[in-house]
């Protein structure tokens, strides 16, 4: 008995026209719409290139998801180049074919549910049981597009060697057509220094599409400045994600600040922020004022790590207005150790009503400093996770400090160092006595609907 199954019959149509190449282009324009798909997907396995170059120039659909379908890889070269030759005769038409709708051509490694749906095969569907990741709803304005104009989208990741065939392909083609077509990019990359090879791509995007960037490589501060006014020009930014930027010692504090002040300013036309992430930082300690200035849009995620902050600058973000609604807050590594506690209790204070995870590992805080902190966080009802790893504690100030998080219902995950008394001369009672605090927490525990995890590191941070 054969193992394989019987064709459809939709599968032995496909075959049939792929078969007789000059029937599937005449039978093109009365073919149902749901045949195209499964058909355009049997031609790119095939490579019959001629049938998808008609193809597109008579697909039924607003989108042609091809980046779900193939990969942006130089063996798809071939099939990628016959698809756009297929636009280019639409474009250069001033009347479209009757049944032409394609109003965006997605490169991006999306949709492919699109074509799974379409080709018959609900064998990678989502099956009773399996949760779908539904997409979450932006907030930003509709973006104006040109009259009549193709949306083109891609995601980029830019890296120190050229970009690969396919992309060059695009770019060169969105490029002559620059009057006939929008070339957006939703997620972009970097992790190159190349400021000049940068600023060319970005000239060649509509900026207006860029919903999340990310930095991950050192730039100078003067590198920063140059792309500043075009993150300014992102004006449905989402997301932003900087790390390591680096002031050289050549440079004069006049100069700094100027460079900063470039920055800076942008962010006040980021009115569809979210989420703010900045990692080794220092260049902005004592100046945060300017950003947070900027920040008026409430964002949901704040993450500054592993920088240098001043007094100043914590209290300037205690007073930004984009921390109205804020629901995650993550400062590890930002050494608070002699700074005044009052400004982050003002800060846990103000987005007591919103905040859902709250990350200081690393920040040495001491216990006096986290007895001030206590009233505010105990007010944050709907924290769920709770790290405070690698900081100093003593058992008492623990105790109090599970007394007050112990109140927070939804709270199912705090992570603590063991208290640094157990390891001292008078270990063996106060090892006893967190064991105590262990079992007391687990019974205060037993009412809650959810589970909670008291977590704590095996080696102690020390004072």
């Amino acid at each position: 008995m054969s193992l394989h199954a019987t064709p459809t019959l939709l599968q032995l149509a496909m075959q049939s026209l792929l078969r007789d190449e000059a029937l599937a282009i005449s039978a093109l324009q009365d073919l149902p719409m749901e045949l195209l798909p499964p058909l355009f997907k049997d031609a790119i396995t095939h490579k019959r290139l001629n049938i998808l170059r008609k193809m597109v120039q008579v697909w039924p659909f607003p989108c042609l998801p091809l980046g779900g379908l193939m990969k942006m890889k130089t063996p798809y070269l071939d099939i990628l180049q016959t698809i756009l030759d297929g636009i280019d005769a639409v474009l250069d038409q001033n009347t479209h074919p009757r049944n032409y709708k394609l109003q965006v051509l997605d490169l991006r490694a999306l949709h492919k549910d699109f074509w799974t749906v379409w080709a018959g095969d609900t064998t990678t569907s989502c099956a009773p049981g399996v949760k779908c990741r539904r997409k979450i709803q932006k907030r930003g304005p509709k973006i104006e597009a040109k009259q009549n104009s193709l949306k083109v989208f891609i995601d980029l990741y830019l890296k120190p060697r050229a970009l690969d065939t396919c992309l060059s392909y695009v770019f060169l083609w969105a490029r002559e057509r620059k009057a006939l077509l929008q070339l957006g990019c939703k997620k972009l990359k970097i992790n190159t220094v190349a400021i000049q090879n940068i600023v060319k791509i970005l000239e060649m995007l509509d900026l207006d599409y860029v919903e999340e960037v990310e930095v991950c490589c050192t730039w100078k501060l003067s590198t920063l400045a140059i792309f500043a006014p075009y993150l300014g020009q992102m004006k449905n930014l989402l997301s932003i994600i900087l790390s390591h930027i680096h002031v050289p010692a050549s440079i004069t504090p006049e100069e700094e600040k100027q460079l900063v002040s470039q920055f800076t300013s942008q962010f006040s036309n980021l009115q569809y922020l979210q989420d703010l992430s900045l990692d080794s930082i220092d260049f902005l300690k004592g100046q945060m004022d300017q950003l947070f200035r900027c920040l008026e849009v409430p964002l949901e995620i704040l993450s500054i790590t592993d920088s240098k902050i001043s007094e100043s600058d914590l209290q300037s973000l205690s007073q930004c207005p984009g921390i109205r609604q804020l629901k995650h807050l993550n400062l590890s590594g930002v050494i608070l150790t002699d700074i005044s506690p009052e400004p982050l209790r003002v800060l846990l204070e103000r987005v007591a009503a919103t905040l859902k995870t709250l990350d200081l590992e690393n920040c040495m805080i001491m216990d006096s400093q986290l007895d001030v902190l206590l009233p505010a966080l105990s007010q944050c009802a709907q924290l769920i996770m709770f790290n405070y790893l690698r900081n100093p504690i003593s058992v008492s100030i623990l105790e109090r400090l599970l007394h007050h998080t112990s109140r927070l219902n939804y709270l199912s995950l705090e992570m603590y160092s063991t208290p640094w008394e157990i390891y001292g001369a008078q270990g063996a009672s106060y090892h006893k006595r967190l064991e105590q605090l262990r079992e007391e927490l687990s019974k205060a525990m037993q009412h809650l609907e959810h589970n909670r995890t008291v977590w704590f590191s095996v080696a102690p941070c020390l004072p």
